[in-house]
């Protein structure tokens, strides 16, 4: 006889594969085909955005993983142990840009008509989540405010005192 309550306790783990740095969304896609194909007990295959060189596998167990990955290209090994959700999450929640973004640091523009120029952040306005910029390759210093999701961060300013 079965229980509905433990039924629904099914154990799982997150399991974390070395892949070949910009190579990690063809691994997921290819450990998708082969999970599909020959129906491992797999529930979820993560790329994060901000991690380079790693997927993560969500599965019942490493050797659940380990027939995910077998041959498979730009795969490199299976990192030993187990990954806790808290070191997972931080990859999962996307930190606004803004949060990041300092007086005197150096940006590039990644949208608009400025688009591809660098500047140097003269003011942040968190509340509004726009920085006004002082454009390097411009004759003139010209202050433009954008938005922040407008702007990505190349080198942190210098602190001074």
């Amino acid at each position: 006889m079965i229980v509905m309550g433990e039924e629904k306790r099914i154990s799982s783990a997150v399991f974390a594969v070395r892949t070949t740095a910009g190579q990690e969304k063809n691994v997921a896609n290819l450990i998708e085909a082969r999970v599909r194909m020959e129906e491992l007990p797999i529930r979820a295959v993560l790329v994060p955005e901000m991690l380079k060189g790693y997927v993560f596998v969500e599965a019942d167990g490493p050797h659940s993983v380990e027939k995910a990955i077998a041959g498979i290209r730009h795969v490199r090994s299976r990192v030993p142990g187990v990954v806790t959700f808290p070191e997972v999450e931080r990859y999962i929640i996307a930190k606004p840009v803004i949060e990041e973004l300092d007086e005197e640091d150096l940006v590039e523009i990644v949208g608009g008509p400025f688009k591809g120029m660098r500047a140097k952040i003269t003011r942040v306005d968190k509340p509004k989540e726009d920085v006004t910029l002082e454009l390097l390759e411009a004759t003139f210093t010209l202050p433009i405010t954008v938005h922040a999701d407008y702007v990505k961060l190349v080198e942190k300013g210098r602190k001074e005192g």
